[in-house]
Formats: structure tokens, C-alpha cells, sequence
């Protein structure tokens, strides 16, 4: 199981947001670049980033910190927030991102998604946000009428590899993750699309929980700032 430790970056700082509200933001460091180095000393591989900026109206103020960290430390960080067109894929895989992950366009342009799936394959995936079963877009302010079901089913169709799931109510809530959802969409969809887990990930049981179910990988955000989880037994105890 993959493990991706988090950083959220608001104005250039690193911070967490709770059930998606950015009225309710704890700054948890003002150097991402040092937030990432430490991740890395703890013996991460992997490294999840969401521009919450870009995210609101798809600009980029947060590029020079992503770039930052990409070229200071050996991590595959994958990026997403405010990714509207190909430009911006191209920009951060010419600085060496993993991958980049598109959110509202695959709701607004399923057109542009399946493009860019189909032309950059394994350095796209799509972010399949959730708020009561419904898909959420624009940094989470906006719920559609669509379904978590329908949303993995169009993107399996059109190729996607990789569904990164977050559930928005259980998000820095340090309440526990949605394992049942999870369940869902690993049974249903497992054979054919790899699913990341994203949300409420706040204590051990909740890992052993979504290993055992078989997701691909797990990000980790709040309770690794606040100290409920130690990265370094997370990676000895679940890291692929």
C-alpha cells in the first residue's frame, strides 16, 4: 500500500482544512520545502499536494513551492488543485511531478479528461471528491448531482488508472476514515482502476483497515501534523 503523507498549501503556507472549509484552516508550517524534507527523513516515498489556491479558480500562485519541493528532496509528488488545461499538466511534469491530478474539469469537460488520460496515460489521474455521496468540485465549495458510482464508472470507461477518493465529511476531522465506502469502490471497481483513499485516516486501525480491503494507497494529512500518527511506523508497518 502506498503511503502519501499531505501538504495542503493556502498562500504558501502548509495547512489543513476541516471538512473542506476554508474558513476552518490550522497553518501548520510556512516553509512547504522543509515540511516535505522532513517527510522524506522519515523514510516517505511518496508525496501528495493540493494547491487550495488553484483549486478555488484554477491559477497556479503555488507552482515555485510544488517546483521547490520537487527539486529539494527525491520524492514522487503528485499534484492537484486548479488543474483546468494541458499547459498546466505539461508545466509540472517538465519539473518532474509524478503525476497531476484533475478534479473539477473531469465534471465540467469529460471531454478534456479523457483527452488528456488517453494522451499523458499514468501521469494523470482524476480526484473523485465526495460529500454525501455526491461528487464535490471547486476546491470542494460546489456539490454536483453526481454520483461516486457514476463518476468511477465514466472514468474506468475512458481509461483512468487511478482514483484518488476523499471523503469531505470525514477530512481533517480526525474522526476515522470511510471504510465501507472505500470497500465499495475497491470491490466494485478494483479490477479495472487503482483507488486511493483520502480522509479521517487518523489512527492505525484505520490503515489496517483499508490495507486489508486492498486500496493502493492511503493519504495522510492532519494526523500526522498533530502527532496521532508517526509516519515513520506507518511506512514500517504498510509501505509497499
Amino acid at each position: 500500500m502506498k503511503v502519501f503523507p499531505a501538504i495542503d498549501l493556502r498562500e504558501g503556507n502548509v495547512v489543513r482544512l476541516l471538512k473542506g472549509d476554508y474558513n476552518k484552516m490550522t497553518v501548520y508550517g510556512e516553509n512547504p520545502l522543509e515540511v516535505a524534507q522532513e517527510f522524506e527523513d522519515a523514510g516517505a516515498e511518496y508525496l501528495h499536494v493540493v494547491d487550495l489556491d488553484g483549486a478555488i479558480d484554477g491559477s497556479q500562485p503555488n507552482f515555485a513551492a510544488v517546483r521547490d519541493i520537487i527539486e529539494g528532496t527525491g520524492l514522487k509528488v503528485e499534484i492537484g488543485g486548479g488543474i483546468r488545461n494541458e499547459d498546466i499538466i505539461v508545466d509540472y511534469a517538465q519539473i518532474g511531478a509524478l503525476r497531476v491530478i484533475i478534479g473539477t474539469m473531469a465534471i465540467k469537460d469529460p471531454e478534456f479528461t479523457a483527452r488528456m488520460v488517453k494522451k499523458h496515460g499514468k501521469n494523470v489521474a482524476v480526484g473523485v471528491d465526495i460529500n454525501n455521496g455526491f461528487v464535490a468540485i471547486k476546491g470542494w465549495t460546489e456539490v454536483t448531482d453526481k454520483t461516486v458510482d457514476d463518476m468511477c464508472q465514466e472514468l474506468i470507461d475512458i481509461g483512468d488508472r487511478t482514483i484518488i477518493c476523499t471523503d469531505i465529511s470525514r477530512d481533517g476531522a480526525m474522526e476515522g476514515t470511510n471504510i465501507e465506502l472505500y470497500k465499495q469502490l475497491v470491490d466494485e471497481y478494483g479490477d479495472y482502476v487503482d483507488i486511493i483513499a483520502s480522509g479521517g485516516i487518523s489512527t492505525m486501525e484505520d490503515l489496517e483497515k483499508l490495507a486489508e480491503i486492498g486500496v493502493d494507497g492511503v493519504i495522510i494529512g492532519r494526523a500526522l501534523y498533530n502527532g496521532a500518527l508517526d509516519l515513520g511506523e506507518v511506512l514500517s508497518n504498510f509501505a509497499d
